[in-house]
């Protein structure tokens, strides 16, 4: 029996070390793909002046100049009535409408993830140093902040001021507390900053748990509802909220894995849209997202399946021969935007890091990282993928 536990023991001490092997070597493989043009990025960034919702007059917006203000993508004017309520085309983006608030996220977005990146790589405070200018410019500046509620966002002329929906805007804030975290973890997060951004997320957590906008859009049974609890999780991860990790996880298991995906690994609500192919896309993004910030040393959602066998490995074995070779896509083609996707999406890159596979590895290496549509980067929840490099 000694002999048998003894045995039992090395084979997994073993199996540890070669799975901290081949995350070594994946991470190097990531970083390599990207340090060049992230530290190119970073140097451009270094002087680059905050932008917030108080940059933009939204003159349509219900708000006021802390608001976040967005407008409904599908919806267009009428044309038998010009100055009436907007009309639904359902996949086709109107270019009039009010989206400025929505770019100045993503860059910031994308400036901070940046930065934090280059921190990562360097170790030289200064990048580090400049993020903390545009996180305090949006959280903590009395003069520039946003309110910590999404009241305006994806609002529709003549019909609504705001909507639940619009909750999805917010996605691209996720990185930034991904890189407060990281900053936290390397010791290099003013104590202030650490506090008022901590409170600025824990307001904006109970406003999109509690508010009707916000529970609407927790139980959206596609997309929406996924991405509300991929950023429910990522801001309970900062705030130290067990009890919304403790939520999202069980939605995870029970909603998005027993309820939203098929039996095949699909997600038919997003295969019957307008854009098939880049919302299936985009969920599966948002589900890997998910399973990475909720996935620790107690559990591991990377391998837990439903009764009836559903798991995000079946998800990425779905998805995964369209991405490699689109053509074979069986469905019909989005409305918009076919051309843009594949990029190089976050589900083959969390899947290679907690399915150590290779072969999503090396499909995530050949295609784009940086990517500048605004479709693409308004629906591509990780940019900056060192920073979540575990």
């Amino acid at each position: 029996m000694k002999k048998s536990l003894f045995y039992i023991i090395i084979v997994l001490f073993m199996g540890n070390i070669f799975s901290c092997s081949d995350s070594g070597k994946q991470e190097k493989i990531i970083q390599d793909t990207l340090k060049n043009e992230i530290l190119k990025l970073a140097s451009e960034q270094l002087n680059e002046a905050p932008v917030t919702v108080t940059s933009f007059i939204a003159e349509r917006s219900a708000g006021g100049i802390h608001d976040f203000f967005s407008e409904g993508d599908y919806w267009w004017p009428d044309p038998e009535n010009p100055d009436g309520p907007y009309i639904q085309k359902d996949g086709e983006t109107n270019p009039e409408n009010f989206v400025a608030h929505r770019h100045a996220m993503v860059r910031f977005s994308m400036i901070v993830g940046n930065l934090t990146s280059a921190y990562m790589l360097t170790k030289e405070t200064k990048y580090a140093e400049a993020a903390l200018r545009h996180i305090r410019a949006w959280f903590i500046n009395e003069d520039t902040r946003m309110n910590p509620n999404l009241l305006y966002a994806q609002a529709i002329k003549g019909i609504a001021t705001g909507r639940g929906i619009g909750i999805i805007d917010t996605i691209h804030l996720i990185e930034v507390v991904q890189a407060l975290i990281r900053m936290q973890e390397a010791g290099i997060l003013p104590e202030t900053d650490r506090l008022e951004t901590k409170k600025w997320f824990s307001e904006y957590l109970e406003w999109m748990s509690t508010h009707p906008y916000g529970i609407k859009e927790m139980n959206a049974t596609n997309n929406h509802g996924t991405c509300w609890a991929m950023q429910a999780a990522a801001f309970a991860k900062y705030t130290s909220n067990d009890q919304m990790t403790g939520f999202c996880t069980d939605r995870f298991k029970n909603i998005f894995l027993a309820e939203h995906m098929a039996e095949d690994g699909s997600f038919p609500r997003e295969i019957n849209r307008t854009k098939p192919y880049g919302y299936s896309i985009f969920n599966l993004d948002a589900m890997a997202t998910l399973c990475h910030i909720l996935s620790g040393p107690e559990q591991n959602l990377w391998i837990y399946e439903t009764p009836d066998g559903k798991c995000m490995q079946k998800g990425i074995d779905f998805l995964y021969p369209y991405v490699v070779d689109k053509n074979k896509w069986p469905y019909k083609q989005d409305v918009m935007y076919w051309d843009e996707w594949p990029v190089a999406q976050p589900f083959l890159l969390f899947g290679a890091i907690n399915l150590h596979n290779d072969e999503y590895l090396d499909t995530w290496t050949r295609l784009e990282h940086f990517p500048a549509v605004d479709e693409v980067l308004r629906n591509l929840p990780i940019r900056n993928p060192i920073i979540w490099l575990k």
